[in-house]
């Protein structure tokens, strides 16, 4: 692959990365009409209820939720680093900051097993905890996509498939991880803020 890479020109390379962004941009598009739907629908259960959450359910604890936020917006951090660090052909500095993300990833993650298994068993049953697993559930699913689309690009760029002219794969991957992070913050502001 990285062959083919050096032999396509740059006017081709151009012309299919923006066809490849052009693309990718559509996915991210109707990966957040999947989610608008999904809020969208809890919006409407919630104004339904006379009261939210459903009397006898606690709501979801604000400390775990807050750490584990601080996690994931710092990998989104480290993620935007790791791109700077690309286009500045700082290669060490780059593969630091994409395990740095890769590990924060992990450990939101990490995070988010350990909320589910300590949650309440008053949600059992209830449409605030259906609600709650299917959202963060999707979204944890999300950011478990993520870390494997992270460690690939790492692999790629450690085979040579990038360089500091031709790195769609990191531009796809950095714009998937800030993705991942604004969908967040929806969810936690509807969950353990509102």
């Amino acid at each position: 692959m990285a062959t083919h890479a050096v032999a396509t020109s740059d006017a081709e390379y151009q012309e299919v990365r923006s066809h490849r962004l052009l693309g990718f941009l559509f996915f991210l598009v109707s990966d957040s009409i999947l989610f608008c739907s999904f809020i969208f629908g809890y919006l409407y259960i919630r104004a339904a209820s006379p009261d939210w959450p459903p009397p006898g359910v606690e709501r979801p604890g604000l400390y775990i939720a807050a750490v584990n936020s601080i996690v994931l917006f710092g990998s989104g951090v480290t993620m935007h680093l790791a791109m700077e660090a690309w286009r500045h052909a700082n290669r060490p500095r780059f593969i630091q900051f994409i395990i740095a993300t890769i590990v924060l990833g992990i450990g939101f993650l990490s995070g988010q097993a350990y909320e589910y298994t300590h949650l309440h068993d008053t949600w059992a049953g209830s449409t605030f905890g259906a609600s709650f697993f299917t959202l963060t559930g999707m979204h944890g699913f999300h950011v478990f996509i993520g870390v494997i689309f992270l460690c690939t690009v790492l692999w790629q760029t450690q085979r040579g498939v990038y360089n500091t002219q031709r790195f769609f794969g990191l531009t796809a991957a950095t714009l998937y991880w800030h993705f991942v992070d604004v969908i967040w913050v929806a969810l936690f502001f509807l969950f353990y803020v509102y």
